[in-house]
């Protein structure tokens, strides 16, 4: 079992405070935090936010939910994960981003299952090797369902090799760009579902978001079998937020 760090906070400049954005009186941080709460490998949630006054709210709703917080540097978002995964002296870590409300736990463990039963430095559900060179891809899972799982001594090499802004900013580009250096794995999804969009990073994501929760019971765990079947039988729905599909 490893901790979950899940990347959050309220600047974002497509959908300004989407983690907290509302659905039934609850923020999109919530919905996240119950989907992870249900993995059997997962020894704890952190949240890893920012230092600035607005991001104080996402503060104030971790701790109301028991939930670990950690507030480190808003640009370099590379060292403030590493500073966390400091804090917290785990051996490994998963992040997530907290764009992602319906994260399956079944795929969440089993990333971590995988990892854990080899000797890899880094495994991803959202990278893929192509002629020797590994660049980013959804291995057929529907955008919004990405695991990154890796050691700490990697997030530790990272941190004190890279210099490029895009790294600094992505946190694991300079690990998959360096596969020399590291021992890299993509889990791939048996059927193609990148056609489906379940993360929410523009107002339209919301939208669909909204839709989906609440034609459910409050509190229901997804997974994506269960997301695809209901928007596959309401077709109109994925076609929301098409227009941002890659």
């Amino acid at each position: 079992m490893i901790p979950v760090i899940i990347q959050a906070r309220m600047g974002s400049s497509r959908l300004p405070g989407k983690v907290m954005k509302e659905i039934r009186n609850k923020p999109l941080l919530f919905y996240m935090i119950n989907q992870i709460k249900s993995c059997k490998n997962v020894s704890k949630i952190i949240i890893a936010t920012t230092n600035l006054e607005e991001d104080k709210k996402i503060v104030s709703f971790a701790k109301s939910q028991n939930v670990h917080v950690f507030c480190g540097d808003s640009k370099d978002v590379l060292d403030r994960f590493y500073q966390c995964g400091k804090k917290f002296e785990s051996k490994s870590f998963v992040r997530l981003s907290g764009d992602s409300p319906f994260i399956d736990p079944n795929i969440l463990d089993e990333c971590i299952y995988k990892f854990e039963q080899n000797n890899f430095d880094y495994l991803s559900n959202t990278i893929k090797k192509i002629n020797f060179e590994w660049i980013e891809n959804n291995n057929g899972f529907p955008t919004g369902m990405a695991v990154e799982v890796f050691n700490f001594e990697t997030l530790t090499k990272a941190w004190k090799e890279s210099t490029e802004p895009t790294d600094r900013e992505h946190v694991t580009e300079y690990i998959f760009h360096n596969p020399k250096l590291f021992s890299l794995f993509g889990v791939k999804n048996n059927e193609n579902l990148s056609n489906f969009r379940l993360v929410v990073d523009y107002f339209e994501d919301y939208v669909l978001a909204s839709k989906i929760f609440t034609s459910f019971p409050e509190n229901t765990l997804f997974t994506m079998k269960k997301l695809i079947e209901f928007l596959s039988v309401n077709p109109e729905l994925k076609t929301i937020n098409s227009m941002y599909l890659k």
